[in-house]
């Protein structure tokens, strides 16, 4: 082989190296961005969780709603807001975007207030436009609202996490380092239907 010839076979196997370390780095950033994504969208969540257990405290206590049913869902936001407090979410990159085990506590106020807000109930509170049930109820429905949005956007993310991650390149390199791999929250979030209507 003549010096030509090496020179220009040293310049392919640079530039081919060169390119595979571009992608490997872009593709470290791009899952190290996918994976503070999933992290912003479980703060976010979490926010909403509170937002919407307050609300329906709020409406609880507002005294727009009979004894019982009131104390049914004052016992579930209660609980809801009582477990954010002592099982925060997980931040812990090693450990993984943890929606820890609220999963229950949440589907149980979204019970509660299913059962709360029937069509007879969410009729009466809006006839008083001004009143201190309209108003809750109100809160109630756009923290609800928010609740389902923002889980929505937390599994989205956490599927394009998942999907990255299963690239063969990603495995081989180990790009995503010890992240641990980020879960979907499935829990019932659904609005009752009065308040859908």
């Amino acid at each position: 082989m003549s010096d030509i010839d090496i020179l220009q076979v040293a310049t392919i196997i640079a530039l081919v190296v060169l390119g595979a370390a571009w992608y490997l780095s872009y593709s470290a950033s791009r899952l190290d961005r996918l994976h503070a994504k999933v992290e912003g969208a479980v703060s976010a969540l979490d926010a909403q969780l509170v937002r919407r257990a307050e609300a329906s405290l709020e409406l609880a206590t507002s005294g727009a709603v009979d004894p019982a049913t009131s104390l049914l869902l004052a016992d579930a936001a209660s609980e809801a807001l009582e477990r954010h407090t002592h099982q925060p979410l997980s931040h812990d990159p090693l450990d993984g975007q943890t929606f820890a085990g609220r999963e229950g506590t949440e589907t149980n106020l979204t019970e509660a207030l299913r059962a709360v807000l029937t069509a007879e109930t969410v009729e009466e509170l809006r006839t008083d436009a001004d009143g201190p049930g309209a108003l809750s109820l109100a809160r109630v429905e756009s923290t609800a609202l928010r609740v389902q949005l923002a889980r929505r956007f937390h599994n989205d993310a956490v599927r394009e996490v998942r999907r990255v991650r299963g690239k063969a390149v990603v495995r081989v390199f180990r790009l995503a380092g010890h992240a641990a791999l980020p879960h979907p929250v499935d829990f019932d979030d659904d609005l009752p239907p009065a308040v859908v209507d």
